[in-house]
């Protein structure tokens, strides 16, 4: 099965590791026509094409991002961020105007389709990673966004960057919950960005990897709340979306965090 249709509470982060995936290491020194030398690795555009019939016309938007085939580096499209560009351009006619913020955005994609879609898109990536924020600015400028601002957010710090942020609508973030020790700084940092925006949500795909990792006591303990996002509501349970592989065998979950009330819903 491709990715999995939203049924268990994604609150578990329970996860299955599939056998058979390939590892994508180094394709060698070649460099391949229309690639970028990035540092030590080398970036060759990957194509994403999302595309959906509406309102009596065909509406498609087509992006490129500079990937490293290499999962040691922090500028590889994984699987989450095909599955939550998708969810974001499901929701693009709500998107015009509204402020977003991505968070550890890598590749940049779901802030890209966000931003084509007209919203005001702020990209974030860790500020001990210039590397992933150098790839966000290329990501954006090989798709003709060069106003879309990059600026350095480690999770979990209070740092002057996160503290004089501008009002946020939505947060998003792919493959944020990716190793339990970030956990807590990851909600940390949404817990504070929600707090000083009340009626933001935080839009968040993740990867299904562990049956044992669950961010339940953390959500109770920074006042949040968590609601599933099926899959299949956003026609995004399949192997291949966006005209990619992506997001292939990988059990894929999507969620909706936001402030709890004061009751605890």
């Amino acid at each position: 099965m491709a990715a999995a249709a939203g049924g268990a509470s994604s609150a578990a982060l329970r996860v299955t590791q599939r056998p058979g995936k390939a590892v994508i290491g180094h394709r060698g020194p070649l460099l391949r026509r229309g690639s970028v030398r990035l540092g030590e690795a080398t970036a060759e555009p990957r194509r994403f094409r999302f595309a959906e019939a509406g309102g009596g016309r065909r509406e498609a938007l087509t992006l490129r991002v500079p990937e490293v085939p290499d999962r040691r580096y922090g500028l590889y499209v994984w699987p989450c961020a095909a599955v939550l560009a998708q969810f974001v351009w499901s929701r693009r006619g709500a998107l015009p105007g509204r402020r977003v913020l991505e968070l550890g955005a890598g590749m940049s994609l779901p802030g890209m389709v966000a931003a084509k879609c007209g919203a005001e898109v702020l990209l974030s990536d860790s500020e001990e990673l210039p590397q992933c924020l150098e790839n966000c600015r290329r990501s954006c400028l090989m798709n003709d966004l060069p106003h879309v601002p990059v600026i350095g957010i480690t999770w979990g710090r209070m740092s002057p960057e996160l503290l004089s942020l501008p009002p946020v609508d939505i947060i998003l973030g792919s493959d944020v919950f990716f190793d339990p020790k970030d956990f807590e700084d990851i909600l940390t940092t949404v817990y504070f960005l929600l707090e000083k925006n009340p009626q933001a949500q935080f839009w968040t795909t993740y990867q299904v990897r562990s049956a044992d990792w669950s961010i339940e006591a953390l959500l109770y303990k920074w006042k949040l709340k968590n609601t599933p996002v099926p899959l299949h509501s956003f026609s995004a349970d399949k192997e291949h979306l966006a005209g990619s592989s992506l997001p292939g065998r990988h059990t894929i979950e999507m969620m909706i965090i936001s402030l709890a009330r004061s009751d605890g819903t």
